[in-house]
C-alpha cells in the first residue's frame, strides 16, 4: 500500500487525510464512530505499510476535539506502532493542537503523551510551531 487515505469527516468521524511521500498523517475532528474498528484499522493498515516500506520520518498531525472509548483504544494501537518505530530508530513525531477551551482533550493528550518517548507536542490552536 503506499496510497493515500481521504476519508472525508462527518459528525462522528473525524477527517482523515495521508501524505505518503511526506510521512505525514492528519487527523481532524470529532471520533465516536459507531465502528471504531472499520475506520481505524485503514489507519493501522497505513500506518504499518508505511512504516514498513519506507524510511521516511512519519508525523502524525492531530486535532481531535473528542474520543470516545473504542477510539481512544485504536489511538493507544497507532501510538504503539510509532513507539515501536521509534524504538527501533525510526524518526516519529506527534504533533496534537487542541482548542485551548477543551481542558480534556489537553489532558487526554497528556495521558498519551506519558507513554511515549518519541517526540509528542501538545499545542493549543493558534500558538505558532
Amino acid at each position: 500500500m503506499s496510497h493515500d487515505l481521504n476519508l472525508p469527516g462527518s459528525v462522528s468521524t473525524p477527517a482523515i487525510h495521508s501524505d505518503w511521500q511526506r510521512g505525514r498523517l492528519y487527523m481532524q475532528g470529532d471520533s465516536y464512530p459507531e465502528n471504531s474498528f472499520e475506520l481505524f484499522s485503514q489507519v493501522i493498515d497505513w500506518v504499518e505499510a508505511f512504516l514498513e516500506r519506507s524510511s521516511a520520518p512519519l508525523n502524525l498531525s492531530l486535532e481531535l476535539v473528542y474520543l470516545n472509548t473504542s477510539s481512544v483504544k485504536a489511538m493507544m494501537d497507532v501510538f504503539d506502532l510509532l513507539e515501536d518505530a521509534h524504538q527501533k530508530g525510526r524518526e516519529t513525531t506527534v504533533t496534537w493542537q487542541y482548542d485551548p477551551r477543551n481542558d480534556r482533550i489537553a489532558e487526554l493528550a497528556e495521558e498519551f503523551k506519558e507513554d511515549c518517548s518519541f517526540p509528542f507536542a501538545i499545542r493549543p490552536l493558534g500558538e505558532p510551531a
